[in-house]
C-alpha cells in the first residue's frame, strides 16, 4: 500500500500549479527526448491499426514497471486528428536502443508484427524522432504550469536562476527582457 501512496503523492506534486515563471533545472545532458507515434491513414481498416494502437500501452506499462530499462518520468500522450504522439524522456540513447532491440521487451515483437502485417501497405503510419539533450543546447520556461516536460525529469527552478530571457537561458548572454518578468 505504501508504494501506491508514494505514487499518489508524486502525481499530486506534479499536477500542482507552480505559480510564476520556472525553468527546468540543469541535468539534461545525455538524456533523450523520444517522440513516437502513429497515424490512422485508413480509419475504416481498423483491423490493421488496432494491433499497432494497443501495442504502445503494453510497452509503456512495461517501461514504467521497470525503470532500469531507461524510461525517465511519466510519458505523455497527445492526440491530434488522426495522429497519436507519445512524448518520452529516456536516461540515454543506449538504453533506448537496447530496449528497442531486446528479445525480452514488448517492443521487438510489436515491431516484427508491424513489418509482417502492415509494412508498406499504407493503412497506418508510424514514426519516431530522437533528440539527445544537452544543457547548453536547450532552454525551457513554464509560466503558471504544473511541473511538466523536461522539468518533470530534471526538476524545476525559478526562471531567474537560469535567466529571464530565452537567449540568457540558452547562451548565458544577459539581455533585457521584452516584458517584465514575474
Amino acid at each position: 500500500m505504501g508504494h501506491r501512496t508514494d505514487e499518489l503523492v508524486l502525481e499530486k506534486k506534479l499536477s500542482a500549479i507552480n505559480k510564476g515563471r520556472f525553468s527546468a533545472d540543469v541535468g539534461a545532458d545525455g538524456k533523450v527526448l523520444f517522440l513516437i507515434g502513429m497515424r490512422f491513414n485508413r480509419l475504416w481498416q481498423f483491423w490493421k491499426w488496432i494491433p499497432v494502437f494497443i501495442a504502445m500501452p503494453r510497452m509503456l506499462i512495461e517501461l514504467q514497471k521497470n525503470p532500469s530499462l531507461g524510461l525517465v518520468g511519466k510519458p505523455r500522450t497527445f492526440l491530434s486528428g488522426r495522429t497519436v504522439l507519445v512524448w518520452q524522456y529516456w536516461e540515454s540513447f543506449e538504453k533506448l536502443a537496447e530496449y528497442s532491440k531486446s528479445n525480452q521487451s514488448a517492443h521487438l515483437p510489436a515491431w516484427r508484427n508491424f513489418n509482417a502485417k502492415i509494412r508498406d501497405n499504407g493503412s497506418v503510419g508510424i514514426y519516431h524522432e530522437t533528440f539527445i539533450l544537452s544543457d547548453d543546447k536547450l532552454e525551457t520556461v513554464y509560466g503558471n504550469m504544473p511541473t511538466f516536460g523536461l522539468a518533470s525529469v530534471t526538476g524545476v527552478v525559478p526562471a531567474h536562476r537560469r535567466g529571464q530571457t530565452a537567449k540568457t537561458r540558452l547562451t548565458g548572454a544577459e539581455e533585457t527582457p521584452a516584458v517584465d518578468p514575474y
